[in-house]
């Protein structure tokens, strides 16, 4: 397979053209001329997004508001050399909540393309610099204006070349008395680092583990959540031009000064539905070895996140259970971990959790990937595993769920570590019929046959070929 194809760029004076010719030459009406550009010039591969599209005779790019709101802000940048004056101040909040609400809107889902190609991200990066810090309504407002055009790897580069990452750390580091500033600033930071192994080094560098940990210190609770989206995406080693990613390098230095830690702390800190998601994926971002996870565990981590699976089957919150599994998944990669989820009934609140979500098949997988992470080489956990209902959830779920591919594959894989150590566990889930919803998986799901052959085999029977 080739490069991609390259799209070739068009300004939007020559669009304008393509349209006025449309018309004046080959006699269009206005809305087909519009169109008739549109379509062929995107079948000559030409790129048009952030393309002003206007019917001839009802206005120009000029007249478009978002247009005319950022050329307004160009005057303010021109006319500034350090600082913004204090008279503009409160104008050019009313130009950047006017900009946010048409960049955010779904009807206008390329106004941020347009904000892009008009210099909207070089201009807020400019402005951020230079209005006052205690101007705090307009840092925000800029702040929020700015991640609605952190869409791609070229934008994230403008940021980057625009000096972003130091204005947007700076910001930070003046505003931490400021919820707003806090959560548009970690915001930009998710945006920015988001598949730009690059940006996530530049942050690093300015030691934004650090700022990370006294905001999390000092603000309990769902105040800034945008921090944790920042803390998972600079643990995401999501940019695919990179071979080896420094993510895991990032991670081990966010436990070692204490992050892992105060994402506990902040476990137990009653947050809502919304925070609690966003902290348990943070935290399972920073667990990426042993010793970071028997670190959360000697902190609590192991009893907050099964209070939580509790509370998430209480309150019927499917969202939060399968985060939470998630979590105490990556956990219990840790073998002193998984004798401590053992003890504190982490089986049986599994099982309890899977009788409540029933019905829905993505929790009860997430139930069986725990499961089948705590019975790996371990016929103690695998007995006690049967004990709590194990295999009666396997079966019941197979036969409900005959469609539910990962639900089945994951069954499968949970099926095999009950057995492969235990000789009488294969005795009692081959009594119970689970053989036929085996190869019922095996046969109607290709990621299924691997999975469904090694249970096959391990539960002592000859064809599983």
């Amino acid at each position: 397979m080739g490069p991609p194809k390259t799209l070739r760029t068009i300004s939007q004076e020559a669009f304008d053209e393509v349209v006025r010719e449309n018309v004046e030459d080959l006699g269009m009406d206005p809305t087909e001329a519009l169109q008739d550009a549109i379509e062929t010039l995107t079948l000559q591969g030409v790129d048009l997004s952030g393309i002003v599209r206007c019917v001839p005779g009802e206005g120009s790019a000029r007249d478009n508001p978002l247009v005319q709101s950022l050329e307004r802000l160009k005057q303010l940048d021109g006319d500034s050399k350090d600082r913004i004056s204090d008279e503009y101040v409160e104008e050019m909040v009313v130009l950047f909540n006017r900009i946010s609400e048409l960049c955010g809107s779904k009807e206008e889902s390329g106004n941020a393309s347009i904000a892009l190609r008009n210099g909207g991200l070089e201009l807020f990066c400019s402005l951020c610099y230079k209005i006052p810090s205690d101007c705090e309504r307009a840092v925000a407002s800029a702040l929020k204006a700015m991640v609605l055009l952190l869409q791609d790897l070229h934008s994230t580069e403008i940021f980057r070349k625009s000096n972003g990452p130091k204005i947007v750390m700076d910001i930070l580091n003046n505003g931490k008395q400021n919820v707003d500033i806090l959560h548009g600033g970690f915001a930009v930071v998710a945006a920015a680092a988001t598949a730009n192994e690059v940006l996530k080094e530049l942050f690093m560098e300015m030691n934004i583990d650090e700022l990370i940990l006294q905001t999390l210190s000092t603000y309990r609770g769902d105040c800034v959540s945008s921090l944790y989206d920042a803390i998972r995406i600079l643990l995401t080693p999501d940019d695919h031009r990179v071979v080896a990613s420094q993510v895991y390098g990032y991670a081990r230095r966010f436990a070692k000064i204490g992050i892992a830690n105060a994402l506990v702390d902040s476990l137990h800190g009653g947050l809502n539905s919304d925070g609690l998601v966003s902290a348990s994926i943070a935290l399972r971002a920073v667990a990426v070895n042993d010793e970071i996870c028997k670190s959360i565990a000697e902190n609590g981590g192991i009893d907050a996140v099964l209070r939580s699976i509790d509370d998430s089957g209480d309150q019927g919150n499917k969202m939060v259970a399968k985060v939470c599994c998630s979590l105490l998944s990556k956990l219990a990669g840790s073998d002193a971990n998984k004798s401590a989820i053992i003890e504190k009934k982490g089986l049986d609140k599994l099982i309890k959790l899977s009788s409540r979500f029933s019905d829905d098949p993505s929790v009860l997988q997430e139930v069986m990937s725990i499961i089948s992470v705590l019975t790996l080489r371990s016929p103690e956990n695998a007995t006690r595993a049967i004990e709590a209902g194990a295999g009666d959830l396997a079966i019941q779920a197979m036969q409900k769920f005959p469609s539910a591919q990962q639900m089945q594959r994951n069954s499968c894989n949970m099926i095999r570590n009950l057995v492969v150590r235990n000789p009488e566990n294969r005795t009692l889930l081959l009594k119970s019929g689970i053989e036929k919803y085996i190869r019922k998986a095996k046969q109607n799901h290709e990621s299924c046959k691997d999975a469904a052959r090694d249970a096959l085999r391990d539960l002592g029977l000859d064809n599983y070929l």
